[in-house]
């Protein structure tokens, strides 16, 4: 399925079992794929397929920045591709049917890519707006929300697209500001497994993408893709984990074909079901196997991001800041409120990538048995409070009293010495350290909170969540926050970037195999 197709809303009957009455819901966050999209790269033009696509018609209507003499203005232009001609002169590239507008570029988000999003967005509006009445109806700033998307443009545009459909113009008041969207560096970036900067995840990922072609590469299921497939390769090649192009980029180009009109489609053998599920399931072990078996290949590959996830949770519980409030800049992180006078970040949404929801879910053990990631598909992760907890909120006085004196902040520690702000407004508590750091009374702190993991709407398990003790009464999905942080713990950096750079000769296995989703 290349395409996420949503089942239908909640009934009152399940929103009834799913959202039980003796917890209130405190914080989500929604890692996001992006929509629908072109191929990475053109392949298989040998089938007629045509390597531009005519579905990108934002094209038509893009609008720049400019700098004007005392103020800023904007410039309304159309966008159109030029190629090679035939005698290596510029000519316009065109679609299948000539057109020259709406050309989409390799991996831009397609037409239907930017409808599925904003349709995402609808759909979190009707559960957590309508139907849990979580978030306001109509908001006058953003200051509750955390926009982040990574620096790659369709996962920027499908966070875009999703607000759009979270809040919609007439669920703004006429002087809503703009809304802040949080992006890093790619040499910074966490939001999807960044091997392009972090040479020890790289070597890590090479080992364990050439295990899978060795296991794979000469087993029957290849043949089988042989045969349906290598009259279209290049040289009537075997299908191989690591042929030219490799599974994965097949896989690519499968997905977005099928995901799109007539007028872009393969032959009918690339989409034989039993060939589709071969791919899905080697591709699958050959990205995501590395999560599954290394606490090194989890802590490089999707550690700081879930570190993110769940010291927003603690800074919730905390109040102290580390909710995203100083991530959006705040105009006063250490009290916890942002400009417009809010308290708390209540909802947080990241624009991201397949490889980004996978990762994450492997790492804490709850991928089991599940496809590649499709278009358009979302992680919710929900922190609750029981009800019969104290509802006077906690001071970040006492948790900072309790906090041991460190040399830098959690905040320059994962950032060096960059500053956005001064180091004395850094949020202090317990943020990233290790819950076995913790003294008594931080970690009765986390106690009375629960932390439940959505995907594309269903509930997953995290396994090391099923103990007693760690999870609520009647219900293993939903984890104590100290548990679900002790797992994110194991594979949280100290120090991402120092952690990429060593270790670059040492064996990429783990001695044994160290499972997710455990403390």
């Amino acid at each position: 399925m290349s395409t996420f197709i949503p089942r239908q809303f909640y009934s009152q009957d399940e929103i009834d079992k799913l959202y039980p009455k003796e917890l209130e819901l405190q914080l989500v966050q929604i890692l996001l794929r992006h929509g629908e999209r072109s191929p990475v790269s053109p392949r298989f033009q040998n089938t007629g397929l045509r390597p531009y696509w005519p579905y990108c018609n934002h094209a038509r209507q893009l609008s720049a920045v400019i700098k004007d003499t005392e103020d800023w203005d904007s410039l309304k232009f159309r966008r159109r591709l030029e190629t090679f001609g035939s005698d290596d002169g510029p000519v316009i590239a065109s679609g299948p049917a000539g057109e020259f507008d709406g050309i989409c570029q390799p991996g831009e988000l397609t037409d239907k890519g930017r409808e599925t999003t904003r349709a995402l967005g609808q759909r979190l509006r009707h559960l957590y707006i309508d139907q849990l009445k979580f978030m306001p109806q109509l908001i006058a700033s953003s200051d509750m929300i955390y926009l982040r998307a990574t620096p790659i443009p369709r996962a920027l545009e499908s966070l875009q697209q999703a607000f759009w459909g979270l809040y919609p113009p007439s669920a703004r008041t006429a002087s809503f500001p703009p809304p802040t969207i949080v992006t890093r560096t790619p040499a910074d970036e966490t939001l999807f497994p960044n091997d392009a900067s972090c040479r020890r995840f790289a070597v890590l990922s090479r080992a364990f993408a050439q295990r899978t072609a060795e296991r794979w590469n000469d087993t029957d299921d290849m043949k089988y893709l042989s045969k349906v497939l290598s009259k279209y390769m290049p040289g009537e090649a075997n299908i191989a984990v690591d042929s030219h192009p490799r599974l994965s980029g097949i896989m690519d180009t499968l997905n977005a074909t099928d995901a799109h009109g007539p007028a872009t489609k393969l032959p009918k053998d690339f989409y034989d079901p039993k060939a589709r599920a071969i791919i899905d399931k080697i591709a699958v072990e050959e990205w995501y196997s590395g999560y599954t078996e290394s606490t090194e290949y989890r802590m490089l590959g999707i550690g700081g991001l879930l570190g993110d996830v769940t010291s927003r949770m603690t800074g919730s519980v905390e109040r102290n800041g580390n909710d995203g409030l100083v991530e959006v800049g705040g105009d006063d992180g250490k009290l916890g409120k942002g400009r417009g006078g809010e308290t708390v970040v209540k909802f947080a949404m990241s624009g991201c990538h397949d490889t980004t929801l996978a990762a994450a879910l492997v790492s804490l053990g709850a991928f089991e048995n599940e496809k590649w990631p499709p278009f358009t598909s979302h992680i919710a992760f929900e922190m609750f409070r029981k009800r019969s907890a104290s509802s006077i909120p906690r001071t970040t006085t006492s948790v900072q009293q309790l906090a041991s004196p460190k040399p830098q902040s959690w905040w320059s520690s994962l950032f060096g010495s960059t500053k956005t702000f001064k180091e004395d407004d850094a949020p202090t508590g317990i943020a990233r350290k290790p819950l076995v750091d913790l003294t008594q009374s931080q970690r009765d702190e986390l106690k009375d909170y629960y932390v439940r993991i959505r995907y594309n709407d269903k509930i997953m398990q995290v396994p090391g969540c099923k103990a007693d003790g760690k999870h609520l009464d009647g219900d293993t999905t939903f984890c104590t926050l100290e548990a679900f942080k002790g797992i994110v713990d194991q594979f949280t950096p100290k120090n991402w970037k120092g952690a990429c750079s060593s270790r670059l000769d040492e064996p990429a296995f783990p001695a044994t195999v160290e499972r997710a989703g455990y403390e």
